[in-house]
């Protein structure tokens, strides 16, 4: 939005959390809490964004590296309106309104926002926040109104009387405000309170003394403007986060067998007649084509799935590709790196990674395929390894078209093999095989009959 500024408030320490970790990199949903309201200022197309943080200042910004961000370090806890004032050099010049967010706020929408800078503007208010209704606003500030409705002031929890206390409207923390009286008034701020520090919502009574225009926004969904401030609450907003989620994709045409057990990130995508089974997690950016099955225990991470796959029990794939018709599973694991052709089966207990996977191969039973290239209709049989790291470095091995690997072979990477090879079962590659060849090591069978006789005697007369 023209003319429109964002304060994104991430210092806090989350004392109650009980964590090393700062409060707004706890996740949610597989993302920081910071992630949720960053992604939501920045769908608003604000001219800057400043983000204020707090000793664990590098913890927050790896966490949370974006382009287009000002990152702004308050180098003591001294309250929210400190915090904003050390964003005064970043928005000294700014004609336009800023908007002010808590980092441990998650779930407020674009909609909500754009309904507070709309009745700000129409206002022409000096001040405008975000109030709710809660029936246990403990832990909020209050909202003190005059016997005309008209706000007076915000008390925070700590400082409220007992019949303060009784108020139900709270508010959210969420702020549209001219910055030229928000700078202003914070320097006239005190700590004169009892955590001895200086209050933002403070700004509202010294509007009101200098007779600016303060007005104030009902959400109409109260989980919006939720605060998290300690592991239980945490734990309620991912249920309730995941429930609305899961909700959303069977709205869609999503069939989820058990939505209780199935965790999906705000992020992941799923294509319509998908059948997701129970215990399954699709996190960060996963895309789930159309009429897939995934059985269930699945655990994937920015990974991307064609149309017809079908994902067996137990399956853990992070940062990979499978093509349409695919298979995948029981027991399987693709690491980072893996890209899987049309109609390629992957069978149990099979591990993958930097693994690119022609249309028509099969890998069924206990391999490992690394640094590793594989052309169409190739079989590779149980029990094959490839020999990828010397130590100290990793090689690729290459595979052609329609190669039959033995089982029990071992590939000592770098190697290759052309088209139509056959590789005699329990044989160790270490050099390439041209197309159409058999390679194999010479190797001797022996019988002994009368052995196994011959050795329980031998053992009876030990015993």
């Amino acid at each position: 939005m023209e003319n429109l500024g964002v304060i994104l408030l991430a210092a806090g320490l989350g004392k109650r959390m009980n964590s090393s970790l700062p409060k707004v990199l706890h996740l949610l949903g597989g993302r920081p809490l910071l992630w949720y309201p960053l992604r939501t200022a920045k769908s608003l197309r604000p001219q800057k964004i400043a983000v204020v943080i707090g000793p664990s200042a590098d913890k927050v910004r790896r966490a949370c590296n974006e382009d287009g961000i000002g990152w702004v370090i308050q180098e003591k806890q001294l309250g929210t309106g400190h915090a904003v004032r050390c964003t005064q050099q970043l928005f000294q010049d700014f004609s336009g309104d800023l908007l002010i967010l808590s980092g441990d706020v998650p779930l407020i929408s674009r909609e909500t926002l754009l309904k507070l800078l709309r009745h700000h503007k129409e206002k022409d208010a000096t001040l405008t926040l975000i109030s709710a209704h809660l029936e246990q606003p403990f832990g909020y500030g209050r909202i003190l109104r005059n016997g005309k409705k008209e706000i007076e002031g915000i008390v925070e929890e700590r400082d409220a009387t007992e019949p303060q206390k009784e108020i139900k409207e709270i508010n959210a923390g969420i702020y549209a405000v001219a910055p030229r009286f928000l700078y202003a008034a914070l320097e006239q701020l005190t700590n004169h309170n009892r955590q001895g520090e200086y209050y933002l919502p403070d700004i509202v009574r010294i509007a009101i003394r200098n007779s600016d225009s303060v007005q104030t926004v009902q959400a109409k969904d109260t989980r919006e403007i939720l605060g998290v401030n300690t592991r239980q609450e945490l734990a309620v907003m991912e249920k309730s986060q995941q429930e609305r989620i899961n909700r959303q994709w069977m709205e869609s045409g999503v069939t989820l067998k058990d939505p209780q057990t199935t965790y999906i990130g705000a992020e992941a995508q799923i294509g319509k007649d998908t059948v997701i089974g129970p215990n399954t997690h699709l996190l960060g950016r996963t895309v789930i084509g159309e009429r897939c099955r995934i059985d269930g225990s699945a655990y994937l991470t920015d990974t991307r799935i064609g149309n017809g796959v079908h994902l067996k029990f137990s399956v853990v794939l992070t940062d990979c590709k499978i093509d349409d018709d695919a298979i995948v599973g029981p027991f399987a694991h693709l690491r980072p790196g893996a890209s899987l052709g049309r109609a390629v089966h992957i069978g149990n207990f099979v591990e993958l990674k930097e693994a690119t996977v022609g249309e028509g191969t099969k890998a069924n039973h206990l391999t490992y395929l690394g640094d590793v290239t594989i052309g169409r209709d190739t079989n590779i049989g149980a029990g094959t390894i490839i020999c990828n790291y010397d130590g100290f470095k990793k090689y690729r091995t290459s595979i052609g078209d329609r190669v039959q690997v033995g089982s029990d072979s071992t590939l000592v990477a770098p190697v290759s093999l052309g088209d139509d090879v056959y590789v005699a079962t329990a044989t160790t590659v270490r050099h390439d095989v041209p197309a159409g060849a058999l390679v194999y090591n010479e190797r001797r069978e022996a019988v002994r009959d009368g052995w196994t006789e011959q050795k329980r005697k031998k053992m009876k007369g030990k015993v």
